[in-house]
């Protein structure tokens, strides 16, 4: 069985995202008659600051960011997409910078190097690390 893959854009996701109350989000895909083949769509490839991360494999599209300030009250989701950039819960605009989807959130400056975190603990600043130690 052939496999399918859909790629929507990013807007498009921070859309669904902000769905309805209940939850439900319905696609409908019409390949129309005739012809079904369809061309490859190509892969983006990751540009601006976190790119060397997905590259490295240390950072994968859809891996969830995550942003707690508990003095302040403040907690957000970020995902990271293929292209590189970041959509943060709330927001349609995908950020390119860390530190400008952390801004989002707090309304401050902000080092999102090391306000973001992955679900095990670990901030982008230390996948920086990582990547800058296997280099080395």
């Amino acid at each position: 069985m052939p496999t399918v893959v859909i790629h929507l854009p990013n807007d498009l996701l921070a859309r669904l995202a902000e769905a309805g109350a209940d939850g439900t989000i319905e696609l409908t895909l019409d390949v129309g008659p005739g012809d079904t083949t369809v061309a490859p769509i190509e892969t983006p490839t990751p540009t601006g600051p976190l790119a060397p991360l997905l590259r490295a494999g240390l950072l994968t599209p859809g891996t969830r960011l995550h942003l707690h300030q508990p003095r302040a009250n403040r907690s957000a989701t970020a995902i990271v997409h293929m292209d590189g950039t970041l959509t943060v819960e709330g927001n349609l605009t995908p950020f390119r910078s860390p530190s400008k989807a952390a801004f989002a959130v707090t309304q401050s400056q902000a080092n999102g190097w090391i306000t973001w975190r992955l679900a095990d603990g670990r901030t982008l600043d230390d996948l920086r690390n990582e990547l800058e130690q296997g280099e080395a």
